[in-house]
């Protein structure tokens, strides 16, 4: 390694994965273990926070000692530890953040907090380099926000939900059709097996703002499903699906769109754990090659849609060279609002 090389571990345990990755100048993945909890967390039909606390606490120490073997170093070649530090489940964070704490103090390295829908926005700096000015979607169980970002660093979120996030949209529909948790992943898969029969209603696409809103959609959806119930009569899942997937992405899409022609951007990135979406990956790469083909699009893997610690190694990279440390006092932020 050359001197300006900066090899920072990562930990990850924002919800209900434990993840620890050796990642390099922010860019070169060395290693990326993800632990999933979702099998103990399905028979609940969501994540029970107690659980996922218990289970980083058992995990987290194998897994931090199995990112070093991977990426085949020890502590001597680690510059810096980062850890997410919020938002997410406070009982999840504080277990991160604790060992984050622990393994800095004990090897003597910087401490680096980093925000978790940081982290998904830079999970697309492991793809391609990012071009300022620039554009995110992110879109989570828990986040639909536009973030404008002028510069390495600096977030301005231009538009956020008003109330539910896409994925929880996706997450409660799914249940109300039976499916296993995650219901979201099923969701898509099923949309692209159905048709748009029913119209379901687009909240706030005219409206001059880049705010979204989906508990509309959702009640709209889950009234349908229960006014058929009531009659005895059958509703097509799989229409069901395609028909609430269409609402969804119609206005992730129109909304990005209008944003990004107003901001005059170079790059649109894809973020969060809805970015695995095919209807909406394949929906907004359509849209922007069809009206705004100067802009470059960037979708990250499938691997770095979900919550995994490589995208927290990555923003971590920028903080690192900020020179954005944090001391022993870190504590968990479960409602950290990007750019604070």
């Amino acid at each position: 390694m050359t001197e300006t090389d900066v090899t920072i571990l990562a930990i990850e345990s924002s919800c209900d994965e434990t993840s620890v990755a050796v990642v390099k100048n922010g860019n070169t993945v060395l290693s990326n273990v993800v632990a999933s909890q979702i099998k103990s967390h399905m028979r609940f039909g969501g994540v029970v926070p107690e659980v996922a606390s218990r289970h980083h606490v058992e995990q987290i120490t194998q897994i931090v000692e199995a990112a070093l073997h991977e990426a085949q170093v020890t502590f001597d070649a680690i510059d810096a530890v980062a850890v997410t530090h919020g938002p997410g489940l406070v009982g999840s964070l504080l277990i991160g953040v604790s060992a984050a704490k622990a393994l800095a103090f004990a090897h003597q390295k910087p401490l680096i907090p980093v925000n978790h829908m940081a982290g998904h926005i830079y999970a697309n700096q492991l793809v391609t380099p990012m071009r300022y000015p620039l554009l995110s979607l992110v879109v989570s169980g828990g986040h639909t926000e536009l973030v404008y970002m002028e510069k390495d660093g600096s977030f301005d979120i231009i538009g956020e939900t008003r109330d539910d996030a896409a994925g929880e949209a996706y997450d409660k529909i799914g249940r109300i059709l039976g499916l296993p948790y995650p219901g979201g992943k099923k969701m898509d898969e099923m949309a692209h097996e159905g048709k748009e029969t029913m119209h379901f209603p687009r909240a706030m696409i005219k409206e001059d703002n880049y705010d979204f809103s989906f508990s509309g959609l959702k009640s709209s959806v889950i009234n349908t499903v229960h006014n058929a119930r009531q009659k005895g009569d059958d509703i097509n899942p799989y229409d069901l699906a395609a028909s609430f997937q269409a609402s969804v992405v119609e206005v992730l899409v129109h909304k990005t769109l209008r944003a990004a022609k107003e901001k005059n951007i170079k790059q649109l990135l894809l973020a969060g754990g809805v970015a695995a979406n095919r209807g909406l990956r394949e929906a907004l790469s359509a849209k922007m090659a069809q009206e705004l083909p100067e802009v470059e699009v960037v979708i990250p893997p499938l691997s770095l849609c979900g919550d995994n610690a490589a995208m927290i190694g990555a923003a971590a990279y920028t903080e690192y060279r900020q020179k954005h440390f944090a001391g022993y006092d870190l504590n968990a932020h479960p409602g950290l609002v990007l750019g604070e």
